[in-house]
């Protein structure tokens, strides 16, 4: 299999300066809109990217699961990897790859864990699987088998088997505030469409946000 001949031309769309929101988070919501009524698989899906104190990249896809000005949030594990590297570096990368629409959006910034009745809003509204499975597993440890992640999966049903299921203090959320963002748009010829927003602060000590097109 030759993979030197998998390419597509990118066709669907361009986007122009004259397009973009002056509010980035504005025009996430247009291109996370768009991507919704057009059915992508997991819209809400996201790569993001950790450092670790070897200076060592990692990387994972996560699910947004709220957003506002103040930032993009997700949840996971408090002991995770993930969550060791934040410890240690809060800058992270996130990625939207809506490869159906031919876009992706790169945001920058620092990662903060959310308050603790945020975390436990959004851990209420999980399926009672799902909030059994933040008690059975220690996200990013070695464990010897499948076997006893399900036995102990069994052991968390039978003893929350009235359905209420507290937060774990190790799981819960983090907020991705973004420093800045990418709008990348596929176009003929790889001549792709690129448009960074920077966060500035002005002279009030209020931020701003700069745009530049980016060579492709």
């Amino acid at each position: 299999m030759d993979i030197f001949e998998f390419r597509n031309e990118y066709l669907k769309g361009g986007l122009s300066r004259s397009d973009l929101d002056p509010n980035p988070f504005k025009q996430f919501e247009k291109w996370f809109n768009h991507a919704c009524e057009c059915d992508v698989a997991e819209p809400n899906a996201m790569v993001v990217s950790t450092v670790g104190a070897d200076g060592a990249p990692s990387s994972r896809v996560v699910l947004l699961k709220s957003w506002d000005e103040n930032g993009f949030v997700f949840y996971t594990n408090y002991s995770s990897r993930k969550a060791r590297e934040i410890a240690g570096n809060d800058k992270v990368c996130a990625i939207f790859a809506w490869l159906d629409l031919e876009r992706q959006l790169r945001i920058g910034g620092r990662a903060e864990k959310v308050s603790a009745a945020e975390s436990l809003r959004y851990f209420l509204s999980r399926p009672f699987g799902s909030r059994l499975g933040a008690w059975v597993s220690r996200q990013s440890s070695v464990i010897s088998s499948r076997g006893l992640l399900e036995m102990q999966f069994e052991k968390m049903k039978e003893k929350f088997k009235n359905g209420d299921v507290p937060l774990p203090d190790f799981w819960g959320g983090y907020r991705i505030v973004p420093e800045s963002f990418e709008f990348w748009q596929g176009r003929k010829n790889r001549l792709h469409d690129r448009f960074e927003y920077a966060k500035k602060s002005s002279p009030d000590g209020s931020a701003v946000w700069e745009i530049s097109r980016l060579a492709p």
